[in-house]
């Protein structure tokens, strides 16, 4: 129902407490107005609905039909206002951002960089829930999300952080029989979205044409999980390099080609448009703009680096020299 379509507002918090204690003077009381206001916004509010919502006896109030209707409803509304306003007065008072994000993104580009977040701004607590799920803000505790698509976001404020990038990604193993785009047909190639064929649109830029239905076992919810099957020998993922540039540099992920296609879509930082200026939403998205400008200013960052490369040889030397001055560790194993 429109806003524009209600009668005023003060006339049903009025009819709300006075049903609710079934006085006049209580709810006057509650209200912090006289009798006299809250009998006549009651009757206001009548007029508006042309229907009585009291029956006035002569020591008491009972609800007609049509009070009784309407009462639970608004004492319902008014509780969620209530419940809204206080959560957001306790994020506020303590510097809680509360953010619904991908998985993907969570563990390869957001978790990474949180230290240097706390420490130029340690009075904000961010609480992470990693979800594909598009959040509702009405309806959910959430004060903004990361989200993968191309930046449509009806009534939300969106700041396009950096675009997406596909390139085959696969173990050790499976890379040594890969040396043209061709080969890939031969081997079980990964998906992380069934709305889209992010495949298809990396082997049209390779001058590829797939003649028959390619093999699927699996579709994944996560980008990243796609890819440590892929790491565990399973198949051929598809991922942005610059997001996996740590397991390439360690030797455990390969580029078997050097293709990297654009994917026509982003990650974008989304919020309610009224939640921009909030202090801690806006800390946290500027911050979050700093991290990522650099990414979108350098096409290189973004195309991440390929095993046997100057700069993968030079992370995995430094991995491999850190290791040797560390007693083994003790159950290793990555996220997922």
């Amino acid at each position: 129902m429109a806003t524009s379509r209600l009668p005023p507002l003060n006339g049903l918090r009025a009819f709300e407490a006075a049903a609710r204690h079934l006085s006049l003077t209580k709810a006057a009381e509650e209200l912090g107005v006289t009798q006299a206001a809250v009998s006549h916004q009651v009757k206001g509010l009548e007029e508006a609905l042309g229907t009585k919502l009291f029956q006035r006896l002569t020591r008491a109030l009972a609800l007609t039909s049509a009070g009784s209707a309407l009462a639970p409803e608004l004492n319902a509304a008014f509780l969620r206002i209530a419940t809204a306003v206080d959560r957001a007065r306790e994020r506020e008072a303590k510097g809680i951002v509360r953010l619904s994000l991908l998985t993907t993104i969570a563990l390869t580009f957001l978790v990474p960089r949180l230290g240097r977040f706390a420490a130029k701004h340690p009075a904000i607590e961010l609480r992470l829930e990693t979800s594909a799920r598009l959040v509702d803000f009405d309806r959910e505790p959430m004060d903004a999300a990361i989200r993968y698509g191309t930046g449509d976001y009806p009534g939300l404020h969106a700041d396009r952080l950096f675009d997406d990038s596909l390139t085959p990604l696969c173990s050790p193993a499976l890379a040594k029989r890969i040396r043209k785009p061709e080969d890939l047909l031969g081997h079980l190639l990964l998906d992380d979205h069934i709305a889209y064929d992010e495949w298809g649109l990396w082997f049209a830029a390779a001058g590829v044409t797939v003649r028959q239905p390619r093999r699927r076992s699996a579709v994944f919810d996560s980008t990243r999980v796609a890819v440590e099957a892929a790491m565990e020998g399973m198949g051929v993922a598809l991922g942005a390099p610059f997001l996996f540039s740590a397991e390439i540099a360690s030797g455990r992920l390969v580029r078997p080609l050097p293709l990297v296609v654009p994917a026509g879509r982003s990650y974008w930082l989304v919020c309610r448009r009224q939640d921009v200026e909030r202090p801690s939403i806006k800390a946290f998205r500027e911050w979050l703009l700093e991290e990522t400008e650099a990414l979108r200013a350098d096409p290189m960052a973004l195309a991440g680096p390929r095993a046997g490369s100057a700069s993968g040889r030079a992370a995995g030397a430094a991995r491999r020299s850190a290791k040797a001055g560390r007693a083994p560790a003790r159950g290793g194993g990555s996220g997922g």
